[in-house]
């Protein structure tokens, strides 16, 4: 359960840690398929890629795969990185107002 922003006390909150495996996730998949339709294009005439076996294209597809991907997860990540506040505990974004905070952890039960 969110906690109320510190800001403006609505409680329309996202973790931050959820939305950046998300967001790393998903701009690997993009960045991936960007690599792979590059890799892919058609840089010569119709009847020459026509002529070839598709699968002689599979190597460059999966480079360009790979690439794009890695690519993706830098991006992203560095975003993310950009938008955590700084400090310790749970980072939530408030998406009402944009306040980004951390909800700092519970103290831990005193030693018996």
């Amino acid at each position: 359960m969110p906690p109320p922003c510190q800001q403006c006390a609505a409680t329309r909150l996202i973790n931050l840690y959820t939305a950046q495996r998300i967001g790393v996730i998903s701009g690997c998949v993009v960045g991936g398929a960007i690599g792979t339709f590059r890799a892919m294009a058609v840089t010569s005439e119709a009847s020459l890629a026509m002529a070839r076996f598709p699968l002689a294209k599979l190597p460059t597809a999966m480079i360009g795969a790979v690439t794009g991907g890695r690519s993706g997860i830098r991006v992203t990540s560095s975003l993310f990185a950009s938008w955590l506040p700084p400090g310790a505990g749970t980072p939530w974004l408030c998406l009402a107002c944009g306040h980004a905070f951390r909800q700092t952890y519970p103290p831990l039960a005193a030693a018996r």
